[in-house]
């Protein structure tokens, strides 16, 4: 955010947000964000895990990146109505024409719509939500009312897992999850204190500091979401559904609803790292986002794919995302758990970059510069 957005705060008597640029500890959770900001039909984020993980910090930071986009917060004791809109009172006692009278998620057209304790929520409300975010309209049909209306917003979901889940029918409808922890490397703590306690000091210098970087990754998203539009779904590759569909095969997820839910995370990947065209590496980048909470239970996740400087010398260049794939669909096919190795950690850093908020998981190349 620029300075004009510091002193818009200030006037407007609001606490200045911690900027986006500025969060670090939780790159999977502002991947998933930008992400789904990027193409709402993704169908929200889910974040799982225990206070003090930047969840709300990072969900209110999202919708400052976003042009006018309003943040809005759901009460966890709101009823039906008041999410949804209801008779307005008010104009029918006055004896004039029945109106309706918006709720929550028209507030949030256009914006960020934050659910905390969304596990804790009753179904029906959670239903409600889920089907205004999937199809960007709300409609309502009750109390003499039939009223639909735009509801174009990115659905942010948290929960503690220790204070119970959502229903897998439910959970399969949330299109991205991230399984947070707390941070155990002593050094990256320190960096994150660091941070919070220079901006409780002096949040407008704070922000000033990363006033660049944050409008570096403003301008990014935006340009992302205009490139997305050349990335049509229709033109993907067999290559790229062959890969969507042979790790959510391994997952043993139910239905389709992840193979969709990966492809269209995999175009806004693509279209975030300025590439020319969806490709199995894209797909692979963004699996376990889709499949961490779809995978059915003892079933292990997919090891990342192999480095291609591993590659032997002289292979096509457009043969390898199918052949790796193929390589580890008949691997997939033909073996059990015997001889499984997870994936190896890799050591986070810092970087200025507004791409290093999207982090590419191992294996996976960087995008080439034109």
């Amino acid at each position: 955010m620029t300075r004009d957005s510091n002193d818009n705060h200030l006037t407007l008597g609001v606490p200045p947000l911690f900027p986006f640029s500025a969060i670090t500890g939780q790159p999977e959770l502002c991947t998933a964000l930008l992400l789904a900001a990027l193409h709402p039909q993704t169908v929200g984020v889910l974040g799982e895990g225990p206070r003090g993980t930047a969840k709300s910090t990072a969900a209110r930071a999202l919708a400052e990146l976003l042009p006018g986009a309003p943040f809005v917060t759901l009460p966890l004791g709101a009823s039906l109505e008041h999410v949804v809109g209801t008779l307005d009172l008010q104009q029918a006692l006055a004896g004039n024409a029945v109106r309706f009278a918006p709720g929550l998620l028209a507030r949030a057209h256009e914006g960020v719509l934050y659910v905390d304790e969304i596990n804790l929520l009753p179904d029906a409300l959670v239903d409600v939500l889920l089907d205004a975010a999937a199809s960007g309209v709300n409609a309502v049909e009750r109390d003499g009312i039939s009223h639909r209306h735009a509801a174009r917003f990115v659905l942010v979901g948290t929960m503690n897992p220790e204070e119970g889940s959502l229903r897998p029918q439910l959970l399969d409808r949330l299109g991205l999850c991230v399984r947070l922890k707390n941070v155990a490397d002593v050094a990256e703590r320190q960096s994150i204190v660091r941070a919070r306690l220079a901006f409780d000091a002096d949040p407008v210098a704070f922000r000033a500091r990363f006033a660049e970087p944050q409008k570096r990754l403003e301008t990014q998203l935006a340009t992302a979401s205009q490139r997305l539009r050349g990335l049509a779904e229709a033109e993907l590759s067999d290559a790229v559904l062959n890969a969507a569909g042979a790790l959510c095969i391994a997952a043993q997820v139910d239905g389709m609803r992840a193979d969709l839910v990966m492809l269209r995370a995999a175009r806004a990947f693509a279209a975030w790292h300025d590439a020319p065209q969806v490709l199995p590496e894209h797909v692979d980048a963004v699996a376990e986002l889709v499949l961490v909470h779809r995978r059915k239970p003892g079933v292990a996740a997919q090891p990342p794919l192999p480095s291609p400087a591993r590659e032997p010398a002289g292979q096509d260049a457009s043969q390898e995302p199918s052949s790796r794939h193929e390589d580890r669909n008949a691997e997939t096919s033909s073996e059990t758990d015997w001889g499984y190795m997870p994936p190896q950690p890799v050591p986070l850093q810092r970087s200025d970059s507004a791409q290093s908020l999207m982090p590419l998981r191992a294996g996976v190349p960087a995008p080439k510069k034109a």
